[in-house]
């Protein structure tokens, strides 16, 4: 039977020869995600249910990131909750303090997922791994914790929608989180659910970072999972992670059944900005006129990564932040904090007026470090825009790349790139 990456790997973990959209099967996992926010409630089922241990100490991630630092003394409560769970089974990958970052990046930084595995986290962009060619999705925490004893899990073998990216690279100004935003609008917020988003064509004209981003966001136009197949680029990156152990590389068959094909004519692309309250309300900047803001987030686990955080300060060098402007820089990973340090990016950051976080989730979920008052309006480099996402029903929110995000910092009002450089 003919298949997609997505089902090939799942068939693998199932230990069968060939699997079809529908079925339900169980499948062991090769990693479990959890963060400060979701394993409080995964530890809690496992205690309620008289079950102790887990399957692998090695396979377990456990990264305290959403709240923290501490915001207060409910989030300081769960991290403890978590570290003594850690401590008790002798997690390996266990992140907080100095040496967490969030999840979704520091994951791949360490190493931790790799080609033809599937990882599932307690975290709805937990999608993120499909960039290196794993089949990687969220789950609820009761289903995190029963992995979490059992290395198994369920899945229900997903369709699968076809995009094709045609093009050698992006044009100016152009980013994977353009990528996105244009295939979400194309789809709808709901127009993949349950489906595998399954890239194919030029997808060398996209970093790695690019495609982070990419399946990260996977998860806001309904998708159970995205994945990219393994190339080159991946391979570098991997090496660079050093990424020893063995892993299986998947390729769809030339045959493989899609329910939809996409094509996305990469040199057509344009910076786009996702307005308020939906990820797939995108509109060019011909579609709009002047909108004013009040904040600007740069960082999360869909643009914290350094190429995000060179691209914002290309356009921030040498400019200041708008008066009235708050404009926050969040490193996502210790890495990446220190790369920002040594190339220079926090002088800039810091001479433009910017404040300096942290890695942190905090404001992507209306956590800290950057919640709205009613009325305010904030360009983000984060993933949703939901009603109250960043705080207050009345504010808003309008996803962009680090690009519009720098620029619109400077001028007060959401910006083309090309308004500040050539």
């Amino acid at each position: 039977m003919s298949m997609t990456i997505t089902q090939k790997i799942i068939a693998a973990h199932a230990g069968v020869n060939a699997v079809k959209p529908g079925e339900l099967l169980s499948v062991r996992v090769d990693l479990v995600l959890a963060n400060d926010v979701t394993a409080p409630v995964s530890i809690n089922e496992l205690r309620k249910a008289g079950l102790s241990g887990v399957f692998d100490k090695d396979k377990i991630a456990l990264v305290l990131d959403h709240f923290t630092p501490n915001k207060d003394i409910k989030s300081a409560a769960n991290s403890k909750y978590v570290r003594e769970f850690a401590c008790e089974n002798c997690i390996t990958h266990f992140y907080e303090g100095g040496e967490a970052g969030v999840e979704h990046a520091l994951l791949p930084e360490k190493g931790l997922a790799a080609p033809g595995e599937i990882i599932i986290g307690a975290d709805s962009h937990t999608c993120t791994y499909g960039a290196l060619g794993a089949f990687s999705t969220g789950m609820g925490s009761t289903d995190i914790a029963y992995a979490t004893v059992t290395g198994k899990t369920w899945l229900k073998v997903p369709e699968a929608v076809k995009v094709t990216l045609k093009g050698k690279r992006l044009p100016r100004f152009v980013t994977g989180k353009d990528v996105m935003l244009t295939l979400i609008k194309i789809l709808s917020v709901d127009g993949a659910l349950y489906k595998s988003l399954e890239f194919s064509g030029d997808i060398a004209a996209l970093s790695v970072d690019d495609r982070f981003t990419v399946a990260n966001m996977a998860i806001e136009c309904g998708a159970k999972n995205a994945v990219f197949p393994t190339d080159k680029i991946t391979l570098a990156y991997l090496n660079g992670r050093r990424v020893a152990r063995g892993f299986t590389v998947y390729e769809p068959d030339d045959d493989a059944v899609y329910a939809r094909e996409i094509t996305i004519d990469l040199k057509s692309l344009e910076p786009i900005v996702a307005f308020p309250h939906l990820p797939d309300n995108g509109k060019t900047f011909s579609e709009f006129g002047n909108v004013k803001i009040d904040q600007v987030v740069i960082g999360s686990c869909t643009n914290g990564r350094i190429s995000d955080m060179r691209q914002a300060a290309e356009i921030l060098k040498d400019r200041k932040v708008a008066k009235g402007v708050r404009a926050i820089i969040i490193p996502a990973t210790p890495e990446v904090y220190k790369q920002c340090l040594s190339e220079g990016l926090m002088q800039i950051f810091a001479d433009a007026g910017c404040i300096i976080s942290a890695p942190t989730c905090g404001p992507c979920l209306g956590g800290h470090m950057g919640i709205l008052a009613a009325g305010e309006r904030a360009v983000s480099t984060t993933n949703r825009n939901f009603v109250g996402r960043m705080g207050d029903p009345a504010s808003e929110v309008y996803l962009a790349s680090p690009y519009v995000a720098a620029a619109s910092a400077v001028t007060g009002k959401i910006s083309h790139p090309s308004e500040l450089l050539k």
